[in-house]
């Protein structure tokens, strides 16, 4: 039987107690890494950190708030300490514009608390994870980064400024990141998932379901877990090659 793709590794993962994050995390532990389950709900961080340990793999759960640098710079100190290095990690973590009642809700019309919320998770969130990260790796000879950035992030989506210009921001940061430091070993890449069934899409999905899937070639919704396959093998040695590229897995939306 061959090793798991991630055999070896140490992951970190932030967002990763429900949906996408959670859905990598198993993914990745049935790859053969080790994992830091991180989310701002310790509890539940700790649910899925339990149940992969219960399933073999090597786990950690840890609280963060990834709007915080202090507590994001403590988060990978953390990895390290328990794992003794960081060779991969997925920026996960990010909230959409019905969290914060402004689902729906055209530029004009939002309110600067909720934009700046937004801004906050979804892109200085990601900042913040990345130089941490970065600067681990660097010590350490190289890795491997994935950032969630989103459909929202290659197109506009209607009445979703401020996800769109966080999503806008992931990619940009992303590319800027892979010519920074490729040249020290560090790939870096992003996904870019279209409309997942998530608990955090289902304001988005109830709202304009049947318009999204007139969209969808292939006429579904994503299951968190076939975003996750892509992480895996963008955090893999078979995509070695593979630095400042941001994925579409979204059935086809973004072809037409």
């Amino acid at each position: 039987m061959s090793a798991g793709l991630l055999a070896g590794k140490a992951a970190l993962i932030t967002g990763a107690a429900s949906g996408i994050g959670r859905a990598t995390a198993l993914a990745f532990a049935r790859e053969g890494a080790r994992v830091a389950v991180a989310d701002l709900s310790a509890d539940r961080a700790g649910e899925v950190a339990a149940g992969l340990r219960a399933g073999g793999a090597e786990a950690i759960a840890l609280a963060v708030d990834v709007a915080d640098d202090a507590a994001v710079a403590q988060m990978v100190r953390a990895t390290v300490a328990a794992f003794g290095q960081l060779d991969c990690a997925f920026n996960n973590a990010g909230i959409a514009t019905a969290a914060v009642g402004a689902g729906g809700v055209k530029i004009a019309d939002i309110d600067p608390a909720a934009w700046r919320r937004i801004l906050e998770i979804n892109l200085d969130g990601v900042w913040y994870c990345l130089r941490h990260e970065v600067a681990q790796m660097r010590r350490q000879g190289g890795g491997a980064i994935v950032n969630t950035a989103s459909i929202g992030g290659l197109v506009g989506l209607p009445a979703s400024s401020a996800y769109g210009a966080s999503k806008h921001g992931v990619v940009g940061l992303t590319r800027v990141a892979a010519l920074d430091h490729g040249g020290e070993g560090i790939r870096v890449n992003a996904v870019c998932p279209g409309y997942v069934e998530t608990p955090m899409t289902v304001e988005a999905l109830g709202r304009r379901g049947s318009d999204i899937l007139r969209r969808v070639p292939l006429a579904r919704h994503a299951q968190p877990e076939e975003i996750a396959e892509a992480v895996v093998f963008l955090c893999s040695d078979r995509a070695s090659f593979v630095t400042g590229a941001a994925w579409t897995v979204d059935g086809g939306y973004t072809a037409v």
